[in-house]
């Protein structure tokens, strides 16, 4: 009775499917083995391109290490962390993905064992965690790289054990609508997933192809709600950690659909997206940091996708920091990327000359969209440059925090104000809180990270800012050797302040200086100002100047104000145990009583090495 229900429910599904817009059919030509990615005999051709840079011909050598190295490895085990099996996940498509790749461009049988190995133990889970449907995404592109690729390595019994599991556990699993709700979002969530069922769709296609073709139609469409979130100019509204995760697997979804079908369906014709890779480009700080905001970590890293795009564009400006930090990273991480192989495909492939790179020019970049983001610098090849970076936006937005109107500002090497980023997500689930209900009022703003106050934007009489509104990007621009942007952030705090206004602006790649329209009722409302920092000494200079030392470095914090300011200096601890900790992280700010029934400006300067006599006040609101 179960299998004749299930057998229904596929039958309902795929007729469902066929009514949408129809991509392919099943008539429509594909590949023979391997389909995804690399065609049968293009290694030959990928291994020239390798040895001609040595860059590349350094991440191939070290890409086979990997794989010697996960050859002795025991296969992975179907062990959960919360409510996720993520880490499995992700970890089966790092070794399968690696073993694959080595084996076709070696030829040597070991890899090809041991990839067969570990799809065999993981198509014996009892399944890959539907509930969470990411681990399933990840698994079933895993499992469809190993079987594509090394489909006439594996025996027929390995191919039939391989294939069945990915059709049950991977391609039926997400006609569930319960589980499939990513294919609604307009998030990583449905980026990751449905490249993962298409990549399964590709793989078993031979063998089930009305379903296969329902599916990778449905794929089609369905993504778009993703892609349509990088207009205007490619600001991918998660941040720039999510980008990496959301991103890297739309490219992926779209890298197969080019190799099986020459067509990419009209994907890469959505505003925006082409241009998202220099976004993660420009949200790197001559230090090698992030502007981490939101759910994201603060240290950047090489990323193959950039090289995806870069095939496409060919912009130089999207390898020059990509070689910096290939550069900086002696302990070769890189090599635990899971999606590594595609630095070389279409890195190496597209003939991307990463020993020689050109510097970009522009020092400034907006993106606007859902979460608008404005960044300056005065260099990119000066590790030591200037770099200031706004946020505005919405905590609306997925991942986001109560971070709209905060800036980050790195000099002299110094992150003086950062952003602390993401939470340990399972640290607060298994203590019950409802981490993902971003509804006013819900536990999610209860979190510390999250908070209006644990971020470097403004607070009116200690209240939260609104969770439902949101600020643009208003204005922005460079002149006379200034480089500015401006929000009006009135509506995030409607209920508190008639009027908000921030500007922000590098001046003559120096200085930030940071200013504040404040329109006040006759009510009594006092502002809270802060930057979150790791400086290591604080010293109240005078009543209008705080001097913040790191490393034997110096920033001195200069407020203009009509209004007396009451400086405090405080370690970002927080109370709830649930909260990840924040060691060698302070808050620095003042609090000051506004005039009431007026509207004032306050002006703060971040003046890095020695104090500026006489500061610019750069921006005319």
């Amino acid at each position: 009775m179960k299998r004749l229900l299930l057998a229904v429910l596929v039958l309902l599904s795929t007729g469902l499917l066929r009514a949408q817009t129809e991509y392919v059919t099943a008539e429509t030509p594909v590949p023979s083995h391997p389909r995804i990615l690399l065609l049968k005999g293009e290694e030959k051709a990928l291994k020239k391109q390798i040895n001609a840079d040595p860059y590349w011909k350094e991440i191939h050598t070290e890409l086979l290490l990997e794989a010697d190295r996960i050859v002795e490895l025991p296969v992975n085990q179907r062990i959960k962390i919360g409510k996720r099996l993520l880490h499995v996940s992700r970890e089966n498509l790092r070794r399968v993905f690696d073993l694959s790749y080595a084996y076709r461009m070696t030829g040597q049988k070991k890899y090809a064992l041991r990839a067969e190995q570990e799809m065999l133990a993981a198509a014996a889970f009892s399944d890959w965690n539907p509930s969470h449907f990411l681990d399933v995404g990840e698994m079933t592109m895993a499992l469809a790289i190993g079987y594509d690729w090394l489909y006439d390595r594996l025996p027929a019994s390995s191919r039939e054990t391989i294939r069945k599991a990915i059709i049950e556990k991977g391609l039926k699993a997400s006609l569930n609508e319960k589980d499939a709700w990513f294919l609604q979002a307009e998030h990583n969530w449905n980026q990751v997933c449905n490249a993962g069922i298409l990549y399964g769709a590709l793989a078993v296609y031979e063998n089930e192809k009305d379903f296969a073709v329902s599916l990778i139609n449905r794929g089609i469409k369905t993504i778009q709600k993703a892609m349509k979130e990088y207009a205007p100019d490619g600001a991918y509204p998660e941040g720039i950690g999510y980008w990496s995760y959301g991103t890297s697997f739309n490219m992926m979804f779209i890298a197969a659909l080019e190799k099986a079908y020459k067509s990419d369906f009209g994907l890469l014709e959505f505003p925006g997206f082409l241009e998202t890779g220099m976004y993660s480009q420009e949200l790197i700080t001559p230090a090698l940091y992030t502007f981490n905001y939101s759910d994201n970590g603060a240290h950047a890293s090489f990323n193959p996708a950039v090289l995806w795009f870069y095939a496409k564009t060919h912009d130089p400006a999207l390898l020059y920091l990509q070689k910096r930090m290939f550069e900086q990273d002696t302990a070769k991480n890189y090599v635990q990327s899971r999606l590594l192989p595609t630095a070389l495909l279409f890195g190496a492939g597209s003939g991307a000359p990463l020993a020689d790179p050109e510097e970009p020019r522009k020092l400034m970049w907006t993106g606007r969209g859902p979460s608008p983001v404005a960044v300056m610098r005065s260099s990119w090849s000066d590790p030591e440059a200037s770099f200031l970076g706004f946020k505005l936006g919405s905590p609306a937005v997925n991942h986001a925090h109560m971070d709209v109107g905060s800036f980050i500002f790195e000099a002299d090497g110094i992150r003086w104000a950062l952003d602390m980023g993401g939470q340990n997500y399972e640290r607060v689930e298994s203590r019950g809180v409802d981490l993902w209900n971003r509804s006013t009022g819900s536990q999610r703003w209860d979190v510390f990270r999250y908070r209006t106050t644990s971020h470097n934007t403004l607070c009116f009489n200690d209240k939260p800012m609104s969770v439902t509104q949101r600020a643009e990007l208003d204005d922005a621009g460079e002149k006379d050797g200034i480089m500015y942007a401006m929000s009006d952030l009135s509506a995030m705090y409607a209920d508190q302040i008639p009027g908000v206004k921030r500007a922000v602006s590098l001046v003559d790649g120096k200085y930030a200086v940071i200013q504040d329209l404040l329109t006040c009722s006759k009510r009594f409302t006092k502002v809270r100002w802060n930057i979150t920092t790791e400086a290591e000494k604080v010293t109240v200079l005078d009543e209008t100047s705080v001097l913040l030392e790191k490393n034997g470095k110096k920033l001195y914090l200069k407020v203009a104000s009509p209004v007396p300011v009451r400086f405090y200096h405080c370690d970002a601890t927080p109370a709830n145990t649930y909260d990840t900790p924040n060691p060698g992280i302070s808050f620095v700010g003042f609090e000051a009583d506004l005039k009431r029934g007026e509207t004032q400006q306050i002006t703060v300067c971040l003046m890095p090495g020695e104090a500026v006599s006489n500061p610019k006040v750069p921006y005319q609101f």
